[in-house]
Formats: C-alpha cells, structure tokens, sequence
C-alpha cells in the first residue's frame, strides 16, 4: 500500500497525547467515612474493573476513528504496477463525431453517448487540468488546451460531421501538442472503432497513454451509393451518356426493393428496382441524354433506411460549347481535315502555317494538329510543352522528307518516344485498343474485313515511359501511340498525314473516331464530382482579367476559397469550409463561371466495426500500449480513471471506518449502562 498525500501521516503522532494522558491522570479520592464498609469494598472493586475495561474501550474506539480519518486523507492505494502519476495532468479526448455515430443504441444516438463519456473524462480530473477536444473535424481551434470550463463548453458545441479521418492522423494530431509540453499526458479515444478508420499500426510512438472507450450498437444495415462515373471521358449533347453506379448492400442480410432513380435538371426519373445479396455489389448503368449545352446538375439516389448520407450521389455534366482544333501546316492545309471538323455540329478547325503560329491562342484551342511539318523550333517546341503540360492534346504527323533529329528534341522534352530510323517499306496496321478512350465503343464488333492503314513511308518509335499503343502494325511496331505529359496528351503517328506515303485519310472508319475522340478527350471539367474533405483543390481554367481579382463559391454557404493562378489554370483550396454534399457555383464577380458537386466520404458507409474483445487482438503488438477501456468500467469513469492514473484507491473505506468506530464509541458511551 502506498500513500499519494503521506505527509497526512505525521498527524498520527498526536494520538499519543490521548494515550499518556489516560496512562498518567491519577484520580484524588476523598475520604468518606462509613460505620460498615464490608459490603462496599467488594462493590467498589467490581465497578472500578467495569469502569476500566469502558474507559479503555473508548479510548481505543476514538484512536481508530482519528486514525482511520488521517488515513483517509493521505489517500491511500494499492499500486496496479504502473508509475503513479503526479503533477500537472494533460488530457486529450477524441470525440468521433462521424456520420457513423449518428447510429442510436436505444434510441439515443451514439454521438450523445460519447459526449456525455467525454464530459465525465473531464469531471474526472482536477480544476488545474489542461485538455483538450479534439473531432474528426481538426479544426485549427483544436490544437490548444483549454480549462475544465471551456472543454465542456467545446464538448456541447459537437455536431456531426462529414468529415471522416483515420485515426492514425487524429492521434498523430493530438501527439504534435503533447510533445512540447511537460506533465502527465493521457489520451481518450471514444468512438465506434468502424474498421474503415482503425489503423493505429501506423503510428509507431505517442508521447502520452491511449485509452479507447468503444461505444457500439448492433450491425446496422445499410446499402450505399459507392460511386458514379462517365462509360466515356466527356459528355455529349442529344446523345445517350452512359452513368455507371456502383451499389453495396453492406449488412448481412439481404436488400430488398432499392429504388434507384437519377434527378435531372428538376426532374426525376425512376431507372430500375433490385434487390441486393448480403455484403454484395452491383453496378448499374443509367442512360442521359443532355438536350443543351453548359453545365447539368444531376442526382442519382436510391431508398435505403435507417443510414441515409450515403443514398445520393451529386454530379455535373459539362458538355462543352464548342470543340476547336488548331491545324498548324507546312504547304497547305489537309482538305480530308477540314472535311472532317466541318462536318460535325459544334465542331471547327482554324488553319495557321508554320511561318504564321499565334503562339498566344494556344489555350483556346482543345486538340493542335501538327500536319507534316519539316522540323519543330525550339520556340514552337517550348510554346507546345507549356499546352501540354497544361492539360492540352497534340497530335503529331512527321513530314516524310524530314529525319528523326527534327522532332526528337521535343518529344524528349515531353517525356514521349522518339523516332528512330525512317522506313521505306509497307506497313500496315493490325490491332486497334479498343481498351484506350480513342476507339473504345466505337466498334460493336470488329470485322475482319475492316480496311485498316497502310503506310509506305513510316518511322520506327522507340521509348516512351508512360506511353500506350492506340494503333500497332503487324510487325508489333507503333503506329500511333499516346503518351502522358504533365495534365496533357501527346498523340504520335509513325507516318506522315499524306495520302501519297499514308492512307490514313482514307480509311474514314478509323480516321474520323480517332480524331474526333483526340479532340473530345479531356474537354472542360472531366471531374463530375469531388468527395468532402479539408484538403479539397478545384482547377479550372483562370478568367482573370486583373490581379485582385477574387474568385466566390456559393452553395450551401458562400465563401472566398484560396485561390493561385498557374498559368491558364485556376486552382482554388476549398480548405474546410464545405461540410454538406450538394452543387457548388464558382463566381468570378456574378458570373457563373462554373459548377462543381460535392459528396460525402463513402469510408463509413460499411458500418461493420471492430468490437472492443477484438480491438486488442487487432492492435497487433500493440507497441504503444494502448488500453481499452470496457463498458463497466465506463459506467464509473471517476474511479475508473482514479484506478487508471493512481492504483486501486482505499480512502473511503478508511472514511468508512472512522463512521464505524464513531458509533462503537457512542454504543459504549450510551448503552454500557443498560448491558
């Protein structure tokens, strides 16, 4: 047994003042004469034992409670072999406040449990304490400590959140404030332990002890919206686009009856009803059509009960108002390309001769053709590598008059193949990807007698770390192959675009896709949707006319996000300052320049959670000696955290004794008589 106040103990040295005392006081006796005292002398010695063995008794009944009293205050314990814990105490409680703890365990959702747990963690720790409230939010607000007053005050102010963080980056959180402090250091956890966040295995040291409180309810069933995409990269106007969902039915029972339906610009569309196996996925295909061009704001949702943030899916569509493509040219323009775009709506092709380049207009353009061009300059070379990097398309047909060296410096300097020798003998092409975005769907079934190109005049392509085969002859050799720069594609044809060496131009199978998809592939927003979090960049394309230009976006709230212009492009840092899943409209001024839809992380929509017997096998060697705290002892935090912090505590029961032995003295005092 040790004590944590010990000094108390001093005060037993008084409780021999009582004792010399009654030792040491003689009583004086006066003489009282009587004719016969026979009797009295055996009288007189039978009460004067009595009266002894009372007074002793009393005596030793008024020790017992004063020392039982003074041990009390020096608070004894029973050490439970961990270092006692004195000074200054430093806490740091954890509320998960996830969409997941919205889940009711009779009724009373799980947040309001961790709140209340989190308040008697505070109670339970002296007025010189320092805490701090940490949620799944990690505001900047959280990194300071705060008095007992002002964290109860943060723990009432917790509403649930969208945000969800693994709960390695919470610990690691509240581990950057720990480590420059000096005191006893202890952090609280409480939460569902949902095995989408449980990952301690990552942090490999904490400067302050870990206890977990799981708070759980029964397996919930819940099926999800995992996610939505585009069969194809860009939306196309009066033509069927094709959505992918993806659905998990995430409970161990089967999914009946999910609705599934897509809201379109107001209007609602029911698509199909299925029912889900457990634990299984689907993904279904919904058909839109896009009668206009600009922005479409859609909604696909599904009925599902009782876990609800997960059945709708916000997306925008952007089908671009017009496709233009540069055709830079040596001699004279291709007819079969001016053919090609002028026969299409919304698209359009502008003509510009090497001598003449308007290297400024680059950026308006969506696919630059370099049409047998003798050579690339070395300002050309630069002017193309700064649009591609930027997320534009170059397509490159060499001149068959020139050698490899006249482009190589700039297919280096993209980080594409390279030409290597030039051939004069026949090539043809043998296999199309129809994998790869440029002939995906484009064929239902790819004939065997479907005229393919043939090459007389061609150079051999060799290299090229991130490139693809669009097209391949039958020797295995590139045709045409696609090559990944920066936010950018570079698109380069072994031969030139002349029907005199190529006869690509007339094969209007493969000539007109494949350009046409070069053209498509990336136009305006390819992103339809972003999922919620605090590390959130838009880019977009910069409208700044001036420098203290200032981009807004409206939505739910409205906002200034952080904004950097690079080049032609716009990025804006949306920080934390969106917490609810919708559509959101960037403003330059009062213009709509552009529409971006928002989701909430999927990460909790399986709700399946490690229970608190499995929390320490899945800990693993569990280095950082993580403690779990279990129901029971949550019912009783105080002296739960009191056993925890100081061993198994015994002032009450000697507050207990010092009672007891109060009322042995007053039965002897007032009852010895009448025994």
């Amino acid at each position: 047994m040790q004590f944590l106040y010990p000094y108390f103990l001093w005060t037993l040295a008084a409780l021999a003042v009582p004792i010399i005392i009654h030792l040491f006081y003689f009583k004086r006796f006066k003489k009282v004469y009587f004719s016969n005292v026979k009797y009295l002398k055996e009288i007189k010695e039978e009460t004067s034992n009595r009266n002894k063995l009372k007074e002793l008794l009393i005596l030793l009944s008024r020790l017992l409670a004063f020392a039982a009293l003074i041990f009390a205050f020096a608070q004894p314990f029973i050490p439970t072999g961990k270092a006692l814990k004195e000074g200054n105490q430093l806490i740091s409680v954890f509320v998960d406040n996830s969409y997941s703890m919205t889940s009711a365990k009779e009724d009373i959702p799980l947040l309001d449990y961790a709140k209340d747990r989190a308040r008697q963690i505070v109670l339970s720790y002296g007025d010189e304490t320092k805490f701090q409230i940490i949620t799944q939010d990690l505001l900047g607000k959280h990194q300071r400590f705060l008095s007992r007053e002002d964290a109860l005050s943060y723990i009432d102010e917790i509403q649930a959140t969208s945000l969800v963080q693994p709960l390695s980056k919470v610990l690691l959180r509240q581990n950057q404030l720990m480590k420059d402090e000096n005191g006893n250091k202890s952090i609280y956890h409480i939460s569902d332990f949902q095995e989408s966040i449980f990952d301690y295995g990552l942090v490999k040291d904490s400067f302050a002890e870990i206890n977990l409180l799981p708070l759980q309810t029964n397996q919930v069933q819940n099926v999800s919206i995992d996610s939505v995409w585009m069969e194809n990269q860009v939306a196309m106007m009066l033509q069927p686009n094709k959505l992918l969902v993806k659905l998990t039915n995430h409970a161990p029972q089967s999914a009946e009856e999910v609705r599934l339906s897509v809201l379109q610009d107001g209007q609602e569309k029911p698509i199909n009803i299925r029912s889900l196996a457990p634990g299984s996925s689907t993904i279904d295909t919904i058909p839109v059509v896009l009668k206009s061009r600009g922005a479409h704001k859609l909604t696909v949702k599904i009925s599902d009960y009782p876990v609800q943030f997960d059945d709708e899916y916000f997306l925008v569509l952007n089908v671009p108002d017009s496709i233009i493509a540069l055709n830079i040219y040596d001699g004279a323009p291709n007819t079969y390309l001016n053919a090609l775009f002028e026969g299409l709506s919304y698209f359009g092709i502008q003509n510009q001769p090497v001598s003449q380049i308007q290297y400024q207009s680059f950026s308006k353009y969506n696919l630059i053709i370099l049409q047998d061009i003798p050579a690339i300059s070395s300002g050309l070379a630069s002017e193309l590598a700064k649009y591609i990097k930027e997320g534009g398309k170059v397509v490159l047909f060499p001149s068959a008059k020139s050698g490899p060296e006249a482009y190589n410096t700039f297919l280096m300097s993209v980080q594409a193949a390279t030409f290597q020798n030039k051939l004069t003998v026949s090539s043809e092409v043998s296999r199309i990807n129809t994998e790869e975005f440029i002939f995906k769907d484009v064929f239902n079934q790819i004939k065997s007698n479907v005229k393919l190109p043939k090459t007389t005049t061609s150079f051999s392509i060799r290299g090229g770390v991130s490139g693809e085969n669009i097209l391949t002859n039958r020797d295995g050799s590139t045709y045409l192959g696609k090559y990944k720069s920066g936010n950018g594609i570079l698109y380069l044809c072994a031969s030139s675009l002349s029907e005199e060496v190529n006869d690509l131009v007339k094969n209007a199978e493969i000539f007109v896709p494949m350009l046409y998809k070069m053209a498509l592939s990336g136009v305006g927003n390819n992103v339809i949707s972003y999922t919620i979090s605090n590390k959130t960049v838009i880019e977009t394309k910069s409208r700044q006319l001036s420098g203290d230009q200032v981009y807004k976006m409206k939505g739910e709230n409205e906002f200034i996000p952080g904004q950097k212009v690079l080049g032609n492009r716009l990025m804006l840092d949306v920080g934390d300052q969106i917490r609810d899943a919708g559509f959101y409209d960037i403003l330059s001024g009062e213009e709509v320049m552009e529409t971006v839809a928002f989701n909430y992380d999927r990460r909790e929509s399986n709700m399946k959670t490690i229970s608190s017997g499995d929390i320490v096998s899945n800990l693993g060697e569990n280095p950082l000696g993580i403690r779990v705290m279990e129901e029971s002892e949550q019912a009783d935090m105080a002296n739960s955290i009191a056993i925890k912090d100081k061993g198994i505590t015994l002032w009450k029961y000697f507050l207990l004794g010092t009672l007891f032995f109060l009322l042995v003295e007053t039965f002897l005092i007032r009852l010895w008589r009448k025994v």
